[in-house]
């Protein structure tokens, strides 16, 4: 229970388990089983993001501290405890996370006919480890959600994917599980260093500086692969391309946040030492990844690939801001997240739309559908203009507050990260003239409906959200702004005590 007496948090976690295992009780022959799996699986994660909208209109925004927090015995003798609870860096991507499922499983109402039942099970136990990671305050509570997430992305990308859906499932899965393999063993130093793995009092533990390089690396390994940063973003494309679009909705839309996360709730904090010492090379990867995967982008020929391009640009901008260390950097990089995740989300139901209707990704294939599909045009033109950075979009506001970060520290490292800007508008608008704009030409396409009541359902929030999060920023950096500020402080001090020592 938490302090208010309800366990807002373990319920939101744990909701969507139960509505797993309804569906996998129900009985009955394979359309029967179909329906109700998808009925069982939109009314659990709706009604679990009801219960985020709570916890959103009820968190204080005036503190910096845990909120919700909520506190119960697992292994007492070891120091390892169920411990949950959230703060202004965490809150809304329990929210962003709890989002995205029900558009999902709306998203893949008429497009998934084969083994529905496995599949709304999938996303089910995928958005109790996406939000349980988000909300754990214990380390080893924390891991295990953490690679929990992989399972269901495995089997949603491996079994419902395309053509080479095994060999990008097995790529992610290798990439992910090697990194947290190294993160794993931090854990164990960490708690072998400190007895405890209760993540507000490792916040408070001063770990050696000698030691922080190496620790620092281990929850890099990990970490980095998640965002990803450059060169270990490889596996990146291939899931995008290979999974079903709900599933490239939320990797991009969550997945890729959970590295940046870490950074922000571990490595940052807890190894202060050692971000100050390796934060030149942070920002060398990042500017690299800005640049390099910005130009990659405008070569493809696949829109999805494409897109996931874009995301391992817009994520490098995300990684340099948080390691700025100044709040506007930070604050950029927390902004830049939550919109790359409702904007990207969208882009890739975008692709979606279209691919159901004529079964291509190719960007040859299209042009013109701005004369079958108005509706279509209008939105992809909102989400086009927010992944460049269009002001009055939410995509502007990350950018200019990460590269305004980048620039207290570097001016030649906020025009390098300006120039993804730059790039970013060429091959979204690129891509944006191809499909939408020209002469009408192809037979494939000209028979093609505008978008279903359904399909607007499921775009029409996310629109929203992109123009909310671009005209009124404040009401979302309001949630996150008194713990940002701590984090820094408490970085600072460390800093400083650090350098009162070497002076010693």
């Amino acid at each position: 229970m938490n302090d208010a007496g309800f366990p807002l948090l373990s319920l939101l976690t744990f909701l969507p388990l139960c509505g797993a295992a309804i569906i996998a009780s129900v009985q009955g022959d394979e359309r029967t089983v179909a329906e109700n799996a998808r009925w069982t699986a939109l009314w659990t994660s709706a009604i679990v993001f009801a219960l985020s909208l709570i916890l959103w209109a009820r968190f204080d925004t005036e503190s910096a501290g845990f909120q919700f927090v909520e506190r119960a015995a697992w292994l007492e003798g070891l120091g390892i405890g169920y411990h949950m609870g959230v703060d202004g860096m965490s809150v809304l991507f329990v929210l962003l996370s709890t989002l995205l499922t029900p558009l999902c499983i709306v998203a893949s109402w008429q497009s998934v006919e084969t083994r529905v039942r496995e599949y709304m099970i999938a996303f089910l136990v995928l958005e109790t480890m996406m939000v349980g990671m988000f909300a754990a305050l214990d380390f080893v509570i924390f891991y295990v959600f953490f690679e929990g997430v992989l399972i269901p992305m495995f089997l949603i990308i491996g079994v419902w994917g395309g053509a080479r859906r095994t060999y990008a499932a097995f790529k992610f899965f290798l990439y992910t599980l090697a990194g947290s393999v190294l993160m794993l063993l931090a854990l164990i130093w960490i708690y072998l260093d400190a007895g405890t793995t209760d993540i507000p009092t490792l916040l408070s533990h001063r770990i050696a500086p000698e030691a922080q390089t190496w620790l620092f690396l281990a929850f890099f390994a990990s970490f980095a692969v998640k965002v990803p940063m450059w060169p270990l973003h490889t596996w990146l494309p291939d899931a995008h391309v290979e999974a079903p679009t709900a599933g490239s909705v939320i990797l991009a839309g969550v997945l890729l946040k959970m590295g940046g996360y870490g950074f922000l709730r571990f490595s940052i904090p807890m190894l202060p030492d050692a971000t100050v010492a390796l934060a030149p090379l942070i920002f060398a990867l990042s500017v690299i990844a800005v640049v390099y995967t910005s130009l990659v982008a405008l070569a493809q020929t696949d829109i999805k690939k494409l897109i996931a391009y874009s995301s391992v640009a817009h994520m490098g901008l995300v990684t340099l801001g948080l390691f700025t260390l100044n709040q506007q950097g930070i604050e950029g990089a927390i902004f830049q997240m939550l919109s790359h995740g409702v904007v990207s989300g969208a882009l890739f139901l975008c692709v979606g739309v279209i691919y159901d209707r004529v079964h291509t990704r190719e960007i040859a294939a299209y042009g013109g559908l701005a004369e079958v599909m108005p509706r279509y045009a209008i939105l992809f033109m909102l989400f086009t203009m927010a992944s460049l950075g269009l002001p009055g979009t939410s995509g502007f506001v990350g950018e200019f507050l990460a590269i305004v970060g980048a620039w207290q520290v570097s001016k030649l490292l906020a025009l390098l990260a300006a120039s993804g800007m730059v790039l970013g508008a060429a091959y979204m608008l690129f891509l944006y003239r191809r499909v939408i704009f020209g002469a009408l030409t192809k037979d494939t396409l000209k028979g093609l409906a505008d978008l279903s009541p359904r399909e607007v359902a499921v775009f029409a929030p996310l629109a929203v959200l992109t123009l909310w999060m671009g005209i009124y920023p404040s009401s979302f950096t309001a949630f996150f702004d008194q713990s940002v500020a701590r984090l820094i402080a408490q970085h600072q001090a460390a800093i400083a005590v650090t350098r009162q020592m070497a002076g010693l």
